[in-house]
């Protein structure tokens, strides 16, 4: 009995294996576009946050397709249209609190599982999404002063948490953040210092080769912020001012 116990496991972990593999060459071969689900969630519960969720179409995130067909072009890409976003209803579920900084390793591993788990059960079918990558947006009112939980993207399950602000006049500003998650769920890394959240010279600049280097027009999207000076830095009003740089472009499979 325990030989069949112990052959069982190791060939759910083949199929994981095999899944997993799979799912990441669809995520970064390109040879079709990559699949983007997204999930809005009222984060705060108010009928404020229910009403603009109402209001959501793909339209609102007509940008984050656009800039990813424009910046594949500088690298070559030969799909025109590189993703194809979806817009789900609304889930009703919060996602799994992550832990906080000084959580072990084996902790944050539980916590990951749990939010794929968590992601799975939550998705539009019940069949693996491969080749998806799904983004749960987590909507609040926004409150003077308070910040926004942080945002995150997994490249092991393809899935993101955004976290987003409820209002109109900031859809540009959530999409860069929906993008940035979206693009460490393909794989690209952070560009910025975790100290000070400034971006890292050079693959934080959008043109580190610029003269005078200060104040940078754009943003790379995994820096998020465009550097005005060695320790100033602003985030861009919308995607159309930021750019994949070279190093990014290599970790999602581009160049």
């Amino acid at each position: 009995m325990k030989r069949y116990r112990v052959g069982l496991l190791l060939f759910v972990l083949l199929g994981v294996a095999v899944s997993t593999a799979w799912d990441r060459y669809l995520l970064s071969s390109w040879q079709a576009p990559v699949q983007v689900a997204l999930y809005p969630i009222n984060g705060d519960g108010s009928a404020e946050t229910g009403a603009y969720i109402a209001t959501l179409n793909t339209a609102k995130f007509a940008d984050i397709a656009s800039f990813m067909a424009t910046q594949s072009e500088r690298y070559w890409v030969k799909l025109k249209q590189p993703l194809v976003l979806h817009l789900y209803p609304g889930v009703k579920s919060l996602p799994p609190v992550p832990p906080n900084a000084s959580a072990n390793p084996l902790q944050i591993a539980w916590w990951s599982l749990q939010l794929r788990y968590w992601a799975y059960r939550h998705q539009a079918g019940i069949w693996p999404e491969f080749g998806t990558v799904r983004l749960f947006v987590v909507y609040h009112m926004a409150e003077e002063g308070v910040a926004l939980q942080h945002s995150l993207g997994l490249r092991k399950g393809a899935v993101g948490i955004v976290h987003a602000f409820a209002k109109s006049d900031q859809d540009s500003q959530n999409n860069i953040v929906i993008a940035h998650e979206m693009l460490h769920a393909l794989g690209a890394s952070d560009k910025y210092d975790l100290t000070n959240n400034q971006p890292i010279y050079p693959e934080g600049y959008a043109d580190s080769q610029q003269v005078p280097l200060y104040p940078q027009y754009d943003a790379e999207i995994m820096a998020g912020r465009r550097p005005l000076a060695a320790d100033q830095a602003s985030m861009p009003p919308s995607l159309a001012r930021c750019v994949i740089g070279a190093k990014t472009a290599f970790e999602i499979g581009w160049n």
